[in-house]
């Protein structure tokens, strides 16, 4: 049976002739945040955006809706990833090698209480907004643009059938669906709820911050003395750091696509997202890669150690200067290269593991930063759901023996992190993997945004420092936030 896919003399501009996935160039005016505007109202929403995307990790963006399955990770089980890993396996298939390496599979967000379903913890005292421990959808269809090219495509698998005929039909039928979704004008997003309604959520207690608008789960002296508490664990031989974070709250004050709109155009990071499954939308502008595995291949960039951007550029230059040349930043950055080693050997071929960078100087809109990184192959039959289970959540946000620091990260913060400090990310159809660390990260529940933000706590940590530090972290989302229109 003849179809029209790649026949038709009104598409001649297929990549991939006579052959599945359906691929199609997109238009140059169609840009990710273009495609957005119009698809951020369909249900499963997801970008994988680099809207800082001046290096080669930051190379691709990623956008889709409207999955084809969805699923949420409620409760703490071993076997939370043999879903998805089955489809996986179910539908392998290698890539096109000339377009960017996502092209179907799966999409969304592991919360940092994800690490749960692997190790046995206390339980968090407050969970106000019924967080998930995870959400992931997948898509057959994807929409990838390569940022050093300067060129974006419209993939379709034709999933989830498998027959052939079946299967070129469906990929047909959602190319021409989603082609038609990109056509129509932009549209007003459906889900969070609108500037000046909140839901009738019980908090837990909160406390008045610099910020008027912003409340946190600790008060600045609490925050100081949950600082030297983690000293004193650390005096004691429990921990060599722990990662502690506050959490701010605030009323939402627009859809939450038009906050990430906002976020990106001010604070922009080569690892920013969205994504949004109804109830929930998580909202990054995050400047770390946590894993990303091609072809075997593991890498891991964790940053630790930061110092504020100036506007005085000899100042500026200067404050970058005082973080390379920090011993406290170093070691909190050596730290965690050491506990990323040991989770990555978990799973990699022996002897593998390897630091080709370390304490690397990087700039970015509102902060400096140290970053190292950490590369191993994967050792087999382990496969990249087999490294989230070893390595989840990320060192550079636990502290480190990470056992540990997270119980004593669950005592001192006493409410559920959610998506921050989780990851963002995708598994593609090869069996690879690229995720963030969800820092920068706003979440969108219920009519409220929530901001974490934290910093690792080493021996000569000092409270009051380490509470500056985090609201330094803060600045540029806050800043951006105080800047909405209206």
């Amino acid at each position: 049976m003849k179809l029209p896919l790649n026949t038709s003399a009104n598409h001649e501009d297929d990549v991939a002739p006579r052959s599945l996935p359906l691929v199609r160039p997109l238009p140059a005016a169609w840009t990710p945040e273009y495609c957005f505007r119009r698809l951020c109202r369909r249900p499963g929403c997801v970008w994988l955006d680099s809207s800082l995307p001046s290096t080669a990790a930051s190379r691709y963006s990623y956008l889709s809706a409207s999955p084809i399955a969805i699923v949420r990770i409620d409760s703490e089980q071993n076997d939370a990833l043999v879903f998805p890993r089955q489809l996986l396996r179910r539908f392998q298939q290698p890539l096109i090698s000339d377009l960017p390496p996502m092209q179907g599979g799966w999409m969304g967000w592991f919360g940092y209480e994800f690490g749960r379903c692997f190790e046995k913890l206390p339980e968090v005292r407050y969970n106000e907004f019924s967080l998930p421990l995870a959400e992931l959808g997948f898509y057959d269809v994807v929409l990838a643009w390569d940022h050093q090219v300067g060129q974006g495509w419209l993939i379709s698998q034709g999933l989830p059938h498998v027959d052939p005929i079946d299967r070129a039909r469906q990929a047909y039928a959602r190319l021409q669906q989603f082609e038609g979704w990109l056509k129509e004008p932009s549209m007003e997003p459906s889900h969070g709820a609108p500037a000046g309604t909140v839901a009738r959520t019980v908090l837990s207690p909160q406390y008045a911050t610099r910020h008027a608008e912003w409340t946190s789960n600790f008060s600045p002296q609490a925050y100081r003395q949950a600082v030297a508490r983690c000293v004193d664990y650390i005096h004691a031989g429990d921990v060599f750091q722990v990662n502690l974070s506050q959490r701010l709250l605030t009323r939402a004050r627009c859809a939450p696509s038009d906050l990430y709109l906002h976020l990106r155009q001010l604070n922009p990071a080569p690892f920013s997202g969205y994504v949004d499954f109804g109830r929930i939308q998580v909202l990054s502008t995050s400047p770390e890669r946590f894993l990303h595995v091609r072809q075997g291949r593991v890498e891991t960039h964790p940053i630790k150690g930061t110092r504020p951007r100036l506007s005085d550029p000899l100042a500026d230059s200067a404050m970058g200067k005082m973080l390379q040349e920090s011993e406290k930043d170093r070691a909190e950055n050596v730290m965690i290269v050491d506990l990323l080693r040991n989770d990555l050997s978990k799973v990699a071929i022996p002897r593998s593991v390897a630091v080709p960078q370390l304490c690397r100087l990087e700039r970015y809109p509102y902060v400096w930063h140290l970053v190292s990184t950490v590369t191993a192959e994967l050792a087999p039959p382990h496969d990249a759901c087999d490294l989230i289970a070893a390595a989840f959540p990320g060192g550079s946000i636990t502290g480190a023996p990470k056992i540990r620091a997270m119980e004593i990260i669950t005592e001192l913060e006493q409410v559920v992190r959610g998506p921050y400090c989780g990851a963002l990310g995708y598994f593609n159809l090869a069996g690879d993997l690229d995720t963030n660390i969800l820092i920068r990260t706003v979440t969108s529940c219920e009519g409220w945004w929530s901001l974490s933000v934290g910093g690792g706590i080493v021996v000569d940590s000092q409270p009051a420092a380490e509470e500056q530090e985090t609201w330094h972290k803060a600045e540029g989302v806050i800043r951006a936030i105080d800047k909405l229109p209206g």
